[in-house]
């Protein structure tokens, strides 16, 4: 995993040059942002607290690369993320939410991530505890005494096993560890005991009346009262180990200070990604009722959340001070400067990206690591056939795309998988029954055949993505 405290924003734009093609003013925004976060960590003490984020507004047109530069930020700076969408916040006492959510999402996020580095400090110790708990399901030991427990009137009272008994006994069990290193035993059944929570998912009557936090505070309250049960269950070597593995490491780790890191990460690296934020502007109206009413409600109830406030969650109370926020929307309809003056005021860096072009999607086919050429060749790869693309074939499909985006609905790089899904669907059918062929190279002619339906027909390319 890549450390954001050893990149310089040259660095972070070329990494993130890897994934994505173009947009260069919002990958260099993104990418001073970032660095940003480490310069206000190593600033003076007395300045740290008062340096805020700059949060972006990033303005184009769906399927341009918004939400992939934000995803790709955050793996970069090893971030909790979390991207929700504006106008799911319109519908709340429907099946909306409260806009703390997304808050509480980052912290659920933040310590889901820190947990997995913690399992992963500890995993080696947990492996030892797990491979005796195998061990002794497959030969226990004989290190307790012939007698029975209840029969024992003083606890020196009782006979010991043979030692020779003993000896074999400690013999075999080392055979037997060394098969479980060796994965010998991968297969066979054992039984093992798994504790269990004692309240599995309690339902709450009238719960309605509570907040979430409220809720999930109690729910975990209730939970914690309730005694954990074993469960004695049959499973093969290779399965009770993934279980007990996960058992015991979070046993290991500390929750308390798994919790508190958590709080700080999110604090101080958290990255919220709020898309579709164009459909939350009043569209250009003032005033009025209805819809518009909802939306600049939404806006009101965004705003003390961006400006930094405190939020309750179920691990604890976290700041909103120094979170990176990263709006994004269309503005088809409505324009930034249809949002409320206040929020606008909180998004001071703005980003339009651009449309993609024909030389986009042929770039976007064959420059990043993660493209859809690259996915197909692994898909297939793993049926050991092997596809190859001419760079006319490239320019061919790019065109195609280009083309549908402009006649029907401009939908971006999205386009591109409807076209290489129709180009190729054929021969991901038939791969894994025809045995003779195990190579096919894709070229201009190719492309050309199995697209030529694609557009013909304006009516029903609608239907298509």
């Amino acid at each position: 995993m890549l450390n954001s405290t050893y990149l310089t924003p040259q660095q972070i734009v070329q990494e993130l040059d890897k994934y994505i093609v173009g947009q260069q003013e919002a990958k260099r925004n993104v990418a001073i942002a970032l660095r940003n976060r480490w310069r206000r960590m190593n600033a003076e003490p007395e300045m740290k607290n008062e340096i805020v984020p700059n949060n972006i507004l990033m303005i184009g047109a769906t399927g341009v690369g918004k939400t992939e530069i934000a995803r790709r930020l955050a793996k970069i700076a090893d971030a909790p993320f979390v991207k929700v969408e504006a106008s799911k916040f319109t519908e709340v006492g429907y099946v909306g939410r409260d806009v703390e959510s997304m808050v509480r999402d980052l912290v659920e996020q933040s310590v889901n991530m820190v947990k997995t580095r913690k399992k992963e400090e500890v995993k080696e110790k947990a492996a030892q505890v797990v491979e005796e708990i195998i061990l002794d399901a497959l030969i226990p030991p004989m290190r307790k005494p012939a007698g029975f427990a209840v029969a024992q009137i003083d606890e020196n009272d009782y006979t010991e096993a043979p030692k020779d008994d003993v000896e074999l006994n400690e013999r075999t069990r080392n055979i037997f560890r060394e098969k479980i290193r060796n994965g010998e035993l991968e297969e066979r059944k054992i039984e093992i005991d798994i504790k269990q929570s004692g309240a599995p998912g309690i339902g709450m009557i009238g719960a309605g009346m509570m907040d979430e936090v409220s809720m999930m505070n109690l729910q975990e309250m209730l939970s914690g009262m309730m005694p954990k049960k074993a469960k004695k269950r049959k499973l093969t070597v290779a399965e009770a180990r993934k279980v007990l593995l996960e058992e015991e490491a979070a046993r290991l780790i500390d929750m308390d200070e798994v919790k508190e890191e958590a709080i700080r990460k999110a604090e101080d690296a958290g990255i919220i990604f709020i898309d579709e934020i164009d459909k939350i502007a009043s569209g250009g109206k003032k005033g009025g009722g209805g819809p518009d009413v909802s939306r600049e409600g939404v806006q009101r109830d965004l705003l003390p959340i961006v400006e930094g406030s405190t939020v309750n969650t179920k691990y604890g109370v976290i700041n909103t001070d120094h979170v990176l926020f990263i709006a994004a929307g269309a503005f088809h309809v409505a324009k930034p400067s249809d949002l409320i003056p206040e929020l606008q005021g909180r998004f001071p860096i703005r980003v339009e990206l651009n449309s993609l072009t024909k030389d986009d999607f042929v770039r976007i086919l064959s420059e990043p690591k993660n493209a859809l050429t690259r996915q197909y060749q692994a898909l297939l790869g793993s049926e050991d056939f092997t596809i190859a693309f001419d760079a006319d074939a490239i320019a061919e499909i790019a065109q195609t795309a280009f083309d549908i985006n402009a006649e029907i609905e401009n939908i971006g790089a999205r386009r591109l998988h409807t076209v290489m899904s129709k180009l190729l669907n054929e021969f991901l059918f038939n791969v894994p029954d025809n045995i003779s062929q195990k190579e096919i190279k894709i070229t201009k002619a190719l492309v050309k055949e199995k697209l030529s339906g694609l557009i013909k027909n304006k009516d029903l390319s609608e239907y298509i993505l």
